[in-house]
């Protein structure tokens, strides 16, 4: 493909330089990514990019907000969803982008995510648990306890193959090596389940503390 040398007559704009990025980074990884690869791989001049995109940073952050935008809001209908439904929802929907880009989810865990898709999730999530009479201290914390867990967990559940569960020396670690069969569905849609219900049931214990 002829090499162009301006971003306009190249047809570029923000989003399709996005799309592009996401597509080699989840076929070449991170680590060999930059512009002049990305540029190669469109056919333009690195130049082309920066009119649009100014710097590999601000291309990452780009990167970043193209695969939140694939975290499906939840659809609005005649019922509004209370906050637990709003927050499950939305952490399937996180699981399945991260499993669909296992190379660029560490830019989810370690990059702040300010961009007005990623601030939408939770201004609707925390919106809700406003509604429902949540604490407003519940409802700070809420999605710091959401997406701390949902980060830590599924970028270790990426990185390792699913059942990866390591052997306990029994003799050496008697309690662990007696929870291991418990631990044979790492990875799976039931184990994700058993924890996000475990820290929905934290955050539901902070809303209503006076409950029984």
């Amino acid at each position: 493909m002829a090499r162009r040398t301006q971003g306009v007559s190249a047809g570029l704009d923000r989003g399709r330089i996005a799309a592009a990025a996401v597509a080699l980074i989840d076929r070449d990884g991170l680590e060999v990514f930059g512009v002049r690869r990305l540029a190669q791989e469109l056919g333009v001049d690195p130049m082309s990019i920066y009119h649009h995109v100014k710097g590999k940073a601000a291309l990452l952050d780009a990167v970043s907000e193209a695969v939140l935008a694939e975290v499906a809001a939840v659809p609005d209908d005649d019922t509004s969803p209370g906050w637990e439904e709003i927050a499950r929802r939305t952490a399937h929907e996180y699981r399945a982008m991260a499993y669909r880009h296992p190379r660029i989810f560490p830019l989810l865990v370690t990059r702040a995510q300010t961009s007005a898709v990623a601030v939408s999730a939770l201004e609707r999530l925390v919106t809700a648990m406003r509604a429902a009479g949540v604490p407003d201290q519940a409802v700070a914390d809420a999605p710091m306890v959401l997406f701390g867990f949902l980060n830590g967990h599924l970028l270790a559940r990426t990185i390792e193959e699913p059942g990866a569960v390591p052997a306990f020396d029994a003799a050496v670690y008697p309690a662990m090596a007696a929870l291991t069969p418990l631990m044979t569905d790492f990875g799976s849609t039931a184990e994700f389940d058993r924890m996000l219900g475990t820290v929905l049931d934290g955050i539901r214990r902070r809303a209503a503390p006076d409950r029984p």
